[in-house]
């Protein structure tokens, strides 16, 4: 009986052995089948480029078939054309400095700042007025809120009274674009212009500039836009800003002033009422 059982598991060692030989045979070929295929595949795609494209155009084909359709949405593919933003690392050393200071003291995204940093430096290198200035002014007016407004009107960054200078917005499509930062931007410069022109010193064009030129006391406001000048000027010549408020005297500049658009017997133009939403 057990010499019967012996020769019995002698036989299913046996036949399993031969089993597992002949699977590991049929397998260790058909890799070397497999890789002689890969080898003599890629011969033929280097020697014909032809055959090449033809199986990536195939392969990416497959792909796109395999990709699950996208999302139903109502976004427009060409929103980035409306976007006013930029990344800070396309602007120049100083420039992105100052895009960066101001993201984190004001707590307004870098992107958007990066534009609007990037067309200051260019309205100030055409108008000869100190870029960091321009941006001062809006810091202290709206605090870079596009859609700023005060109680008496004075709207967008640079807080201008579109009720008084809506003319200026004529050639960009009205009014409405007062809420497009650089355009609101462009026109707070050419009021900024037409107020420092007239008075004849930064300091006096900065009052005329708050609607304070008539009064006695300008609530500071003159103080708080140079001092915050004073801190991106350190901050663009790679220092650390001061906390030290300057104090604030006449300082005639060259202003190249617009234009004066006056028909002949009209009224002298208005020029700066605004107000600081800050």
């Amino acid at each position: 009986m057990n010499k019967a059982f012996d020769v019995t598991a002698r036989g299913l060692r046996t036949f399993l052995s031969d089993v597992a030989d002949g699977f590991f045979e049929i397998t260790h070929n058909g890799f070397a089948l497999v890789g002689l295929a890969i080898v003599f595949a890629a011969l033929a795609l280097v020697a014909r480029p032809d055959l090449r494209k033809t199986g990536e155009e195939e392969l990416m084909g497959w792909l796109q078939s395999r990709k699950p359709a996208p999302e139903a949405t109502d976004l427009e593919p060409t929103a980035i054309e409306r976007t006013t933003a930029a990344s800070p690392a396309d602007l120049p050393k100083q420039q992105a400095a100052v895009a960066y200071w101001l993201s984190k003291k004001y707590r307004v995204a870098a992107e958007p700042l990066s534009v609007l940093v990037a067309e200051a430096y260019g309205i100030g290198k055409r108008t000869k007025i100190d870029p960091t200035l321009i941006l001062a002014i809006m810091a202290v007016e709206s605090s870079f809120n596009p859609f700023a407004q005060s109680q008496v009107g004075a709207q967008g960054l640079m807080q201008v009274m579109t009720r008084v200078h809506g003319d200026k917005y004529e050639s960009a499509g009205g009014t409405l674009t007062a809420f497009d930062p650089v355009t609101n931007m462009r026109v707070g410069v050419k009021v900024l212009q037409e107020c420092i022109a007239r008075a004849g010193s930064l300091e006096g064009g900065l009052r005329y500039y708050v609607g304070a030129a008539n009064l006695e006391d300008d609530g500071g406001y003159a103080a708080k836009v140079m001092a915050e000048h004073e801190r991106l000027l350190q901050v663009a010549n790679g220092r650390a800003p001061s906390t030290i408020t300057p104090t604030v005297r006449p300082q005639p500049i060259p202003v190249a002033a617009p234009p004066a658009k006056r028909e002949e017997g009209s009224e002298p133009a208005k020029v700066a009422l605004l107000s600081s939403v800050s």
